[in-house]
């Protein structure tokens, strides 16, 4: 099995020993986003609104240096602060995919890091 490092600097560079993402035959395991600002490397916002945006908007930058799109995930993990801030998340998450839907899972979480109110990590797969 070989793994090749896909790597976007238009996404926060990982803040410990993981990759931001690896590609493994085919399938793209992108790590978990907070909703860092590449640029800045502050939260783009801090209302969950605009930190989902900015977590999606991660995954679609490593996604595009793999040579794939929001098209080609079939599995996120959505880790919220609160959970009360599903419906907002929800809200925003749906503008970035089309039927058929990943497959998702959606958790309220003790903290993350930097205080973060989401994080999302996904799986696509290459057509």
């Amino acid at each position: 099995m070989s793994k090749t490092n896909v790597n976007s600097e238009k996404a926060p560079a990982a803040i410990g020993p993981y990759s931001q993402a690896i590609e493994v035959e085919g399938t793209i395991y992108v790590s978990g986003q907070l909703p860092i600002d590449a640029a800045t490397g502050e939260f783009a916002s801090d209302e969950i609104k605009g930190q989902t945006k900015q977590s999606l908007e991660n995954i679609a930058a490593i996604l595009k240096e793999a040579g794939c799109t929001m098209e080609n995930v079939v599995k996120t993990t959505v880790l919220l602060q609160d959970i009360n801030d599903f419906a907002v998340m929800n809200e925003v998450y749906a503008g970035y995919f089309s039927a058929p839907f990943p497959a998702r899972a959606a958790f309220e979480v003790a903290k993350l890091p930097k205080g973060a109110k989401v994080e999302i990590e996904a799986v696509a797969k290459r057509s």
